[in-house]
């Protein structure tokens, strides 16, 4: 590999830290975006836990890119202040494994009454998707409070476009960046995601170029979402990290495999069409990172 900020979530390679460390070490991978640990989101470590995760590290030689956390992924009718709570506690472990960078979400719409979607179809479902000013003065006034506190602590939030959060589409990560971006507020750029949610990722690229300060690595069919290595889906990964080092970016390249099952995977994802994919491990987080790999060393002869 002729880039050496790659990373992963070492996670959809096995549960312990320990085989995911070994696997990293086997591929010269010198990162880690945790967001596993030995069966616990790295959001409910102790300051035990991630004091023994420190020194695994500082064994195994590896450090990390970002911190994998789930803020942001719940819906706007939860508790926030116990969510901002939660918050909090993921920067202190930020802070005890030296890590700058916090993956983030941008949150769900509220729950509909069951009858309410049961009763939508066609372009009333198109309709029931939107989000109301309302919900978006929400989304970013919540934002705004967690951006005022990374900005206290010295950390950098970055937004992950998901499907059916906020920000899935280019143009409200686009909202959100005009609204909030700073030097403790950026934006990852995931071509899968925006795939799954329809997007032609060229333009979302075109929007988002600026604000870019993290990749994850994953691509999809836009036929019908199903995740595929870099560069064999309709992502444009190529031509989108080739635009990006060619302008100068120097960040991180974080594997997202999702070409298995793994520990944690249900509660990742809203519907259920990737738990009958084959089981993940070492196999198919390998085949992502070689892939990963041929459109690099292309781009970098």
């Amino acid at each position: 590999m002729k880039y050496d900020k790659i990373s992963g979530f070492a996670d959809e390679i096995a549960e312990g830290v320990d085989t995911q460390f070994r696997v990293l070490q086997k591929l010269n991978i010198s990162y880690f975006e945790p967001r596993g640990i030995d069966g616990k989101n790295i959001a409910d470590l102790s300051d035990e836990e991630a004091e023994a995760l420190k020194e695994k590290m500082e064994q195994a030689g590896i450090r990390v890119s970002s911190i994998g956390s789930p803020i942001g992924k719940i819906r706007l009718d939860e508790d926030f202040e116990a969510h901002f709570r939660k918050f909090q506690r993921v920067v202190e472990v930020a802070k005890k494994l030296d890590a700058r960078y916090i993956r983030m979400f941008s949150f769900y719409r509220p729950a509909k009454p069951d009858s309410a979607e049961g009763a939508a179809s066609g372009a009333e479902r198109e309709t029931a998707q939107d989000w109301s000013a309302e919900e978006r003065e929400e989304v970013i006034g919540r934002l705004r409070r967690m951006t005022a506190y990374a900005k206290e602590q010295d950390v950098v939030l970055l937004h992950e476009n998901e499907k059916d959060i906020y920000g899935d589409t280019a143009e409200r990560c686009a909202d959100l960046m005009k609204e909030l971006s700073c030097e403790h507020f950026r934006a990852v750029f995931d071509s899968a995601n925006f795939v799954q949610c329809g997007q032609d990722t060229k333009e979302a690229y075109e929007k988002l170029e600026k604000f870019i300060s993290y990749v994850h690595i994953k691509d999809a069919f836009l036929e019908d979402g199903k995740v595929v290595p870099a560069g064999a889906g309709d992502g444009n990964v190529e031509y989108i990290l080739k635009s990006l080092l060619d302008n100068g970016y120097d960040g991180f390249l974080s594997l997202e495999p999702h070409l298995g099952s793994f520990a944690g995977l249900a509660s990742l994802e809203l519907d259920d069409k990737m738990l009958d994919l084959p089981q993940g491990g070492e196999g198919t987080f390998t085949l992502a990172y070689r892939a990963l790999e041929e459109i690099v060393d292309k781009i970098i002869e």
